[in-house]
């Protein structure tokens, strides 16, 4: 394991990140949401696949030299974060709009 906070703390906090990235968004890609369409779904999977596996590398079959930081790590997962929980808020106040009726009688 090439895990060492001693030594390496960005290095060791980087692998953490991604492995804690790719996580979750494969359980956001895992979760189905009415609002949130197959394509999201998919790009959650693939994003969380690509974290995790770049994770997996670095921690456990690296064996040194030059690796590529991607500051996407950090950006794009709040992004997705943030999309998710806007779609399911959507879908809890359509649900809650669903039961009151507003508009016009005849």
């Amino acid at each position: 394991m090439n895990l060492d906070f001693s030594g390496h703390p960005l290095f060791s906090w980087y692998v953490i990140l991604l492995l804690l990235s790719g996580v979750v968004m494969l359980a956001m890609a895992a979760v189905k949401v009415e609002s949130q369409s197959v394509g999201w779904r998919i790009f959650n999977a693939l994003l969380g696949l690509g974290f995790a596996g770049y994770g997996i590398y670095l921690g456990f079959i690296f064996q040194g030299g030059t690796y590529i930081v991607f500051f996407k790590v950090f950006i794009v997962p709040a992004l997705v974060i943030i999309n998710f929980i806007r779609s399911t808020s959507g879908r809890r106040k359509a649900a809650a709009a669903g039961g009151q009726t507003v508009g016009r009688h005849r």
